[in-house]
């Protein structure tokens, strides 16, 4: 997607607390929409480095997704994110792989 696509999406996915506050009520009383996605990406983060990649928040309604050797993919939501991952990788990149759960329950 090129990034006049990402500042003109509507943003609207359902695991966007903003945009769905019916799904995670507790938590949309408590998190403004920034802070929602600082601790999203932060968590997304420990969870691509085991891949290899990094993620960061872009304009509050997109996600970067980047390699180490500096290529980049704009994703518009999380269910996007494994996709485009995957494509970057040229493998599979699953986020419920055993030795992805084992490394994260270490740190």
């Amino acid at each position: 997607m090129c990034s006049l696509c990402g500042m003109l999406g509507d943003g609207g996915h359902w695991s966007d607390p903003s945009q769905s506050p019916g799904t995670f009520p507790a938590r949309t009383r408590t998190h403004t929409r920034g802070r929602e996605r600082q601790e999203r990406t932060r968590q997304l983060n420990r969870i691509l480095a085991h891949y290899g990649l990094s993620v960061s928040d872009w304009q509050g309604n997109a996600f970067l997704l980047r390699t180490r050797t500096g290529q980049t993919v704009l994703v518009d939501h999380l269910s996007a994110l494994w996709e485009a991952a995957a494509k970057l990788l040229k493998r599979p990149c699953d986020p419920l792989d055993p030795s992805l759960l084992e490394s994260l329950s270490r740190s």
